[in-house]
């Protein structure tokens, strides 16, 4: 008999933060988090998303009491006012191989999102489409990169068997090789020329103004985009402190015409290299391995690409990604992932074709509508 209670204490919270340590401790290709990250991410006082959002954590146990799974639910204020379509959330999804624990998890959460006035559950989103998102559906046999999710395969079996459906495809690309695709290059220089493009990188030295310019883009280049929910200047903020740590300024490209800004991409070095061996703790030697391991990094993630709309199709998004994929291999970062596009977006799917790369992980969000 499998029991699914609300998290109220400290020690349940550190139950729900340590659940994925023992059920992925055999899976070499899980990545372990660093604990303290995904603490201030659950705590309403320290993360700037509980300002516009309400998360309940549950907790699976058997009858002997052995936590076996984990859920939450969301309600996401800032995406019901864009949207208006019902929709809550359910993330931090994790289970042992039960199908009873499975769906006394997903009775948990619907209940709760139900009676919060929502009519479907979508997810996985732990805990939005600005963090990580998606159910690895294809592409399990390589680690995940940096900030982005990993699950067993058959996690799709239990979540189709309880009634989930597809509502939209994330796609993942990778570029295993640093040699440059000269006719893109022509054609790409040609339109740069004829449009007054420049690519530039980011200037740590005004990291301030740097950090708002990518959050107008940002909002703005992806307002019309399935799930797109605008980040607060709080939250941008927030996560641009955790990625001022981390972040290349080389692996930032701002895109200008004629002096205006027209888009940014940001790279990030696949730092899952070094976490993968670092237990989920900086101390007390975490710190060290992590350092230690950093050094062979090869790898890095093209997290997010964005043209303000009078400006695509005029070059900058190829010139953009012609400029990463030029200014990684000096640093010994010769291979990419770009992740995640839309399945509908057809258009970058086509630039990053061009470009060399091939699609090679797809991961799922789903939807269960709450009066099924």
């Amino acid at each position: 008999m499998i029991r699914v209670e609300p998290v109220r204490s400290r020690a349940e919270r550190r139950a729900f933060i340590d659940l994925p340590f023992r059920l992925y401790r055999a899976d070499p290709l899980w990545v372990p988090p660093l604990r303290s990250d995904v603490a201030e991410l659950l705590d309403p006082r320290r993360h700037p998303f509980h300002r516009h959002a309400r998360m309940q954590l549950f907790l699976a146990r058997s009858d002997g009491g052995r936590v076996t799974g984990r859920i939450a639910a969301i309600r996401n204020e800032a995406h019901l006012r864009i949207h208006d379509d019902g929709a809550g959330f359910f993330g931090f999804f994790e289970t042992e191989r039960d199908p009873s624990t499975a769906r006394a998890l997903f009775d948990a959460a619907g209940a709760w999102l139900r009676e919060s006035g929502l009519r479907v559950m979508r997810g996985p989103a732990s805990p939005s489409t600005n963090e990580e998102c998606g159910l690895l559906v294809r592409g399990f046999d390589s680690p995940p990169v940096v900030m982005m999710p990993y699950n067993p395969a058959w996690y799709a079996e239990l979540l189709e068997g309880y009634g989930f459906r597809k509502a939209m495809d994330l796609l993942a690309y990778y570029r295993g090789h640093a040699q440059q695709p000269e006719r893109l290059v022509r054609m790409a220089e040609a339109l740069a020329r004829r449009h007054r493009i420049v690519i530039r990188p980011l200037d740590k030295s005004r990291f301030a103004e740097e950090v708002e310019l990518v959050r107008s883009i940002y909002n703005a280049a992806w307002e019309k985009n399935w799930g797109f929910v605008p980040m607060t200047a709080e939250e941008f903020d927030h996560l641009a402190r955790k990625l001022k740590q981390v972040v290349d300024p080389d692996l930032v490209a701002f895109a200008e015409v004629d002096g205006k800004l027209a888009g940014f991409a940001l790279g990030l070095p696949d730092l899952n290299r070094a976490l993968r061996h670092m237990g989920g703790s900086l101390w007390p030697f975490g710190w060290l391995k992590g350092l230690w391991h950093s050094r062979g990094i090869d790898t890095f993630r093209v997290l997010t690409l964005g043209i303000l709309e009078e400006y695509r199709k005029t070059g900058a998004a190829e010139m953009m990604y012609l400029y990463l994929l030029r200014t990684g291999p000096p640093k010994g970062i010769t291979k990419g992932e770009f992740s995640w596009i839309l399945e509908d977006n057809a258009t970058m799917r086509a630039g990053l074709e061009k470009l060399g790369a091939d699609l090679y992980k797809v991961y799922r969000m789903y939807d269960l509508p709450l009066d099924a």
